[in-house]
């Protein structure tokens, strides 16, 4: 199981069993990793030439902490697949906000598992043991959206923790206001829990519309928030301390649990926090991930206690490349991580100079 021999279902089925597990060891991490990395580097060629670039091949790696790291934007330029891009069966896009209509494609041969990753760590971190609650989505359908994973995401969420009156609250013609302000309304008099999930910016836009209107609810105790994705000048920025006190302050809901998904295009699995009792709370991954600080002009980890940019390790990732650099910034804690930002100034630099590290490889 080492090389390129094997199919996208075999390592499905593994990877299956393996997020099924309730915990594993690093060892175990490593070893399946290793075998994930081989079968990359024999099928997809434009990371093979970047990991041959940096001397990095299945016979020296020995550790996942020596896969290289493949910047982001990569994917916005190549293909990154280990079979041919018809015989996927999705593929999700970034949203082409850094640049314009040139969007980033990770393509997927099936969604069994990046189903179950979502599935398996949403239920323990943001449905805490409740089987369905009503939900308001503020995103559109995966319908409209076909090429979203947050659509995607969203639509899981709805479709397996979702209770029979949850609905969307968004669709081509703007928000659904008067809709979901009776839907919220129905929880607060019924004493139902109720969640609330979406793009962080559509919460701008809800909480301006709400404040227009000179509405705010108390949702009972047990409802929760749930924000991803950033403002991507969608919405006016807010401060995110601010941001997390309007939701609370709005909705009545506790700081503990409005929470915050960090996910990206590129990636099969979504960190979360424990609730945003500060801005800087700490993101944790499940066990089939892991995280380094790098220096990205170096590519090497920064210190303990130092800041770096992230690239995480995703095994979910089986079929483009399963360790990505992001350009967000972070510090390590003992469970994981805090997010500090966006990479600036010679993070930045470092991490433009690893995209022409790779573009130079991949087409050479």
């Amino acid at each position: 199981m080492a090389n390129g021999s094997t199919t996208s279902e075999d390592i499905t089925i593994e990877l299956l069993a393996f997020i099924a597990r309730p915990a594993v060891s690093d060892e175990e991490f490593n070893a399946l990793a290793l075998r994930i990395f081989a079968r990359q580097f024999a099928l997809n060629l434009p990371y093979q030439r970047f990991c041959q670039l940096r001397g990095k091949t299945p016979r020296l790696v020995k550790s996942w902490r020596d896969i290289p790291a493949v910047p982001i934007d990569a994917f916005k330029e190549f293909t990154l697949s280990c079979i041919p891009a018809e015989e996927c069966e999705r593929v999700f896009m970034t949203s082409g906000t850094t640049r314009g209509e040139v969007k980033g494609r990770h393509h997927h041969p099936n969604l069994a598992v990046y189903d179950a990753s979502m599935l398996r760590h949403f239920s323990e971190h943001v449905m805490q043991g409740d089987v369905r609650l009503p939900m308001g989505i503020l995103f559109p359908t995966e319908t409209l959206m076909p090429n979203s994973s947050l659509a995607h995401y969203l639509g899981l969420a709805i479709q397996h923790f979702g209770a029979a009156d949850s609905a969307y609250y968004l669709d081509q013609n703007g928000l659904r206001t008067a809709a979901l302000c009776d839907a919220l309304q129905k929880a607060q008099q019924s004493n139902q829990p109720f969640a609330l999930l979406g793009a962080s910016y559509s919460f701008v836009h809800l909480l301006d519309e709400l404040q227009s209107r000179g509405l705010s609810f108390v949702l009972p105790k047990g409802s929760r928030i749930l924000d991803t994705g950033g403002f991507k000048g969608q919405s006016r920025d807010i401060p995110m301390d601010d941001f997390y006190s309007q939701l609370s302050a709005t909705f009545g809901v506790d700081r503990r649990q409005c929470i915050n998904m960090y996910g990206m295009t590129e990636l099969s699995t979504q960190f979360y926090d424990a609730g945003n009792r500060s801005v800087h709370s700490v993101k944790r991954g499940p066990h089939w991930m892991r995280s380094r600080l790098l220096d990205p002009m170096t590519g090497q980890e920064v210190a303990r206690g130092e800041r770096g940019v992230l690239a995480h390790t995703d095994l979910a990732n089986f079929n483009s490349v399963t360790t990505i650099l992001t350009e967000d910034v972070g510090i390590a804690t003992d469970d994981g991580f805090v997010m500090l930002g966006r990479a600036q100034g010679a993070e930045a630099k470092g991490c433009s100079l690893a995209v022409e590290d790779f573009l130079k490889a991949a087409r050479a």
